[in-house]
């Protein structure tokens, strides 16, 4: 299986030089809006192309929430920078009518695919009886993480512990969540025995941090570079397309 991942467009189109049937998976790490340049058509016309590939290619495109995506689908939740009022309408409406199209994680194995990160910290902060106990939420199982974070989001209770921001980006929460997680904790505090694939924090080159027990990947480099980190599970090598030339 070989898996691309396209992080933090912001309404960049660049994406498009993808060819998507090289994939076995196309893996969006959110952050589809916001953009400080661009123009609001621009953004919701790119928006809309994204999801007409998943409408196109629905068992091979996943598109996960980023936190400035998460402010127009649970408009007027959970309000970060870079916020548009002119936007607003178009894209929670386009967001909801399509929201089944949209998912918080992603696994494969012990890869765990998120926008910004998932820690030890905020796991141990994660309500464990009331709505967890109903849904059956093992956070523990790290086999099967991916889908207890996704259950989450369906429930309006235990939603709100995805959307946590510490103090490290400006909120008040012990730690920062899947879509706002800082560096600073994620590099210190990834979970042992999974390898994260995030975007969220500008780097200037792919980096990861961990060994083969566990690791975490920052793939948020399209500020300097146009480029899209892959997996090979063919041969467990990592690497990355560089379509800048």
């Amino acid at each position: 299986m070989k898996i691309i991942t396209i992080s933090d467009l912001h309404g960049r189109n660049n994406w498009l030089q993808i060819d998507v049937d090289c994939y076995d998976k196309v893996i969006f790490l959110g952050d589809y809006t916001d953009s400080y340049d661009l123009s609001d058509e621009l953004i919701l016309e790119n928006l809309q192309q994204i999801v007409q590939l998943k409408q196109l290619y629905p068992d091979k495109v996943v598109l996960l929430i980023g936190n400035h995506d998460a402010q127009y689908l649970h408009f007027p939740h959970y309000r970060c920078s870079g916020f548009r009022p002119s936007m607003q309408p178009a894209l929670s409406a386009l967001f909801t009518e399509h929201k089944s199209s949209f998912q918080i994680a992603y696994q494969v194995d012990s890869y765990l695919f998120t926008h910004a990160g998932v820690t030890n910290l905020w796991l141990a902060h994660v309500p464990k009886g009331g709505a967890g106990a109903k849904l059956e939420l093992n956070l523990q199982a790290l086999g099967q993480l991916a889908d207890a974070i996704n259950k989450m989001h369906q429930d309006r209770m235990m939603r709100t512990s995805l959307f946590d921001v510490s103090s490290l980006r400006g909120g008040f929460d012990e730690a920062g969540g899947p879509l706002w997680a800082d560096q600073r904790e994620t590099s210190t505090d990834y979970l042992p025995g999974l390898h994260q694939i995030v975007g969220h924090t500008p780097v200037p080159e792919f980096t990861t941090i961990g060994d083969e027990t566990g690791s975490i990947t920052y793939t948020d480099v399209l500020q300097t570079q146009e480029a899209f980190y892959t997996v090979d599970f063919d041969d467990i090598n990592q690497a990355f397309v560089d379509l800048s030339g």
